[in-house]
């Protein structure tokens, strides 16, 4: 288990190395990975399974402990990100299934891998946790909501339909995460040290089942889709540090709730689009997969050295 909980380790720490590489394989060799598109859904059932499994009764106290900050956090979420996204799809040549994919994956909640990336930026690790827990659960009304509202001038889009789908591939998942968890606690316990290494294995395989299906329509359309990614990715990184800073948030708290909204749950996107829609308007969700695993940990590094620059500063004032 040591050993396998070092391989873990190292695959989540290389996350970022892995969908590029396979995202690149599935684009060269589309017909070795079409075949995992009808697991898409599954496989992020399996990721949020793992989520619940490492969900504690400590972070749904510090909803109750901060409620505002919390709040704060869900708001900037659900109101940053689905609005560049319409901006985006608006006002961009691109067709209606990229303008749906880009605001599908704009009503998403927070992935996990934004308390990751709060933790090594020195932010509020605490507030991002809580903050992905309410967005996630939140998801199955909010997500659906927000697409229908905004995304309806392009295809019908049925809420009900994207709510149970949501519910079945996230909160049943978490849900039975969360029993497993009580029930079989030192199980459980020893289980977690691989938990990193089964996440990255269904992220990396959506994405390149996502990729695989669309190579042609990435071939065509593919910089400018990706262009999308980054300025939607970072403007959500961005007008989330504003959004706390207008709030007086404390630095901290003002880097967690930046990198929860920027960094979006692109695997829930891609399994949406799948499931409801066309495989192209997956593509923005895998191709925002692959670019926030590399500006998360950009981001990250910046606002570590600017922490440890003030810590150094007050050290020489004092």
């Amino acid at each position: 288990m040591n050993t396998l909980g070092k391989i873990s380790n190292f695959v989540g720490n290389t996350f970022a190395i892995w969908v590029l590489l396979f995202g690149a394989l599935a684009f060269f060799a589309p017909g070795a990975f079409t075949w995992i598109a009808p697991y898409i859904v599954p496989l992020l059932g399996i990721v949020m399974f793992g989520m619940g499994l490492t969900l504690s009764a400590d972070d749904f106290k510090e909803v109750f402990k901060r409620p505002l900050d919390v709040l704060i956090g869900v708001v900037a979420q659900f109101l940053i990100m689905p609005l560049i996204a319409f901006l985006l799809a608006y006002f961009l040549p691109v067709s209606r299934e990229v303008a749906l994919g880009i605001i599908l994956v704009g009503c998403c909640p927070g992935g996990t891998a934004s308390n990751v990336m709060t933790y090594l930026a020195k932010g509020d690790t605490a507030l991002s946790v809580a903050v992905t827990s309410v967005s996630t659960i939140l998801a199955p009304i909010l997500t659906p909501s927000l697409i229908l509202l905004l995304a309806g001038k392009w295809l019908s889009v049925s809420a009900a339909a994207l709510f149970w789908s949501i519910v079945k591939v996230v909160l049943i998942p978490i849900l039975l995460g969360l029993i497993a968890q009580a029930l079989f606690q030192k199980q459980v316990q020893a289980c977690i040290p691989a938990l990193p290494l089964v996440s990255v294995i269904a992220i990396v395989a959506i994405v390149a089942a996502v990729v695989g299906q669309n190579q042609a329509a990435i071939a065509k359309s593919g910089l400018l889709i990706f262009l999308i990614v980054v300025v939607h990715n970072g403007l959500g990184l961005l007008l989330g540090y504003w959004f706390a800073k207008l709030f007086r948030l404390s630095p901290p708290k003002q880097k967690a709730i930046s990198i929860e909204v920027g960094m979006q749950n692109s695997g829930l996107g891609a399994a949406l689009a799948t499931a409801h829609f066309s495989p192209l308007a997956a593509v923005p969700s895998a191709i925002f997969s692959v670019w926030h695993n590399i500006s998360g940990p950009m981001v990250a590094t910046y606002f570590r050295k600017q922490a440890d620059r003030q810590a150094d500063e007050q050290t020489i004032s004092a």
